[in-house]
């Protein structure tokens, strides 16, 4: 079986391409440092013998035992509140992460495969975008840190391919969506989601005018693979031709949430891209390749799962915990009390203790317990 080591693989869509490449036959080496992925996302794929993670940074120098046949690069934020807020470490996982993945790939012989963005068009004045255009980007603006780091990123992987002879896959990923995503994400479809769902406005940025074009996580993953396994060493767009302004766009889903949510407008962000949409002749020509499913259908999938997420979020915040004196339930009856309603919450290396010292079917007098610790009670 084929070794895969997958940087960001906790990530959206690298989470979603650790259990895809698994299921292809794939033993899967998931790196992340967790800063933008989260550990939930391949939870279901822990237990797997095809399955390891790895907590650590790709910026910095990577020891794998392992033999590996592919290298795919993919840990970096991706989102602009997450970009926006630690630029060095975006540019760092584009510069240095690139590179010791790429060092790691020629060592062990393995190819090589990089996750690149539609950024790197910048505020594109071509549309739709191919993989001929140049780009139109802001390399000292707010976005430049993450448009440049894929920019660089690129250019390196190349490198290696010429110089070195690295066998290479590039490719340029427009907005995608689907369950995985962080509520917080701050990008369109997890934030309009999450907006509606929960009572509030939505939020547009500019008059919203301005398009995207969103591709659903399945289609994607399939782009992926149908890269991974050809022979294309060119950049490739895998993304939907299915234009939609963000107005509209809210208002859709708006619609599909049966929301009461008003929608808001604010200033529209400095460099914030005016139109994108792919140009995926080549994933056509090369992958045979493109998206199936229908942005409508897409959205409904991912409702589901942001329906869960945010009924969890509104239970933890109603069974929250507050603190109290261990003097207040080391009363044996008021112990009862709230251990019997599910109220008292000891810290779990006392579970032991606890249950050597108290048995609630004794009476108060026969079971005394002498633990000092503090409780957490459910308010």
């Amino acid at each position: 079986m084929p070794n895969a080591l997958i940087t960001g693989g906790a990530g959206f869509i690298g989470s979603h391409l650790c259990g895809f490449l698994m299921e292809k036959g794939f033993n899967v080496i998931c790196m992340d440092n967790l800063v933008t992925g989260q550990k939930e996302n391949i939870q279901s794929l822990i237990c797997s013998g095809k399955f390891k993670f790895i907590n650590h940074d790709a910026s910095r120098p990577i020891e794998i035992e392992e033999p590996l046949d592919w290298v795919l690069h993919f840990a970096s934020p991706a989102s602009p509140i997450d970009y926006q807020k630690i630029p060095i470490q975006t540019l760092k996982a584009g510069s240095l992460g690139t590179h010791n993945t790429l060092g790691l790939a020629l060592a062990k012989k393995a190819k090589y495969f990089l996750a690149s963005t539609s950024e790197v068009y910048g505020d594109p004045l071509v549309n739709p975008q191919p993989e001929s255009y140049w780009g139109n980007v802001n390399c000292i603006g707010v976005r430049g840190c993450y448009d440049e780091s894929k920019r660089f990123a690129e250019a390196l992987t190349m490198a290696y391919h010429r110089i070195h002879n690295l066998d290479i896959r590039i490719v340029r990923i427009f907005n995608s969506y689907g369950p995985k995503m962080r509520k917080k994400d701050g990008r369109a479809v997890p934030n309009f989601i999450t907006q509606t769902l929960e009572g509030k406005n939505i939020t547009v940025y500019g008059n919203g005018s301005q398009t995207r074009s969103f591709c659903y996580i399945s289609d994607l993953i399939e782009g992926i693979y149908r890269l991974l396994t050809s022979n294309a060493t060119e950049p490739v767009n895998l993304g939907s031709q299915e234009e939609v302004s963000i107005l509209d766009f809210a208002r859709e889903i708006v619609e599909l949430t049966g929301s009461k949510s008003r929608i808001v407008f604010n200033p529209l962000p400095i460099d914030d891209p005016k139109v994108r949409q792919p140009d995926i002749t080549r994933a056509k020509k090369l992958l045979s390749w493109e998206p199936r499913v229908k942005r409508r259908d897409g959205i409904i999938k991912t409702l589901e799962y942001f329906r869960k997420k945010v009924a969890e979020t509104a239970k933890e915040e109603k069974c929250s915990f507050v603190r109290v004196r261990p003097q207040t339930i080391e009363n044996e009856q008021n112990f009862r009390l709230f251990s019997k309603l599910g109220f008292v919450r000891a810290p779990m290396h006392l579970h032991a203790e606890l249950t050597h010292q108290l048995d609630l079917n004794k009476s108060e007098d026969e079971n005394r317990s002498r633990n000092k610790a503090g409780y957490e009670v459910r308010d």
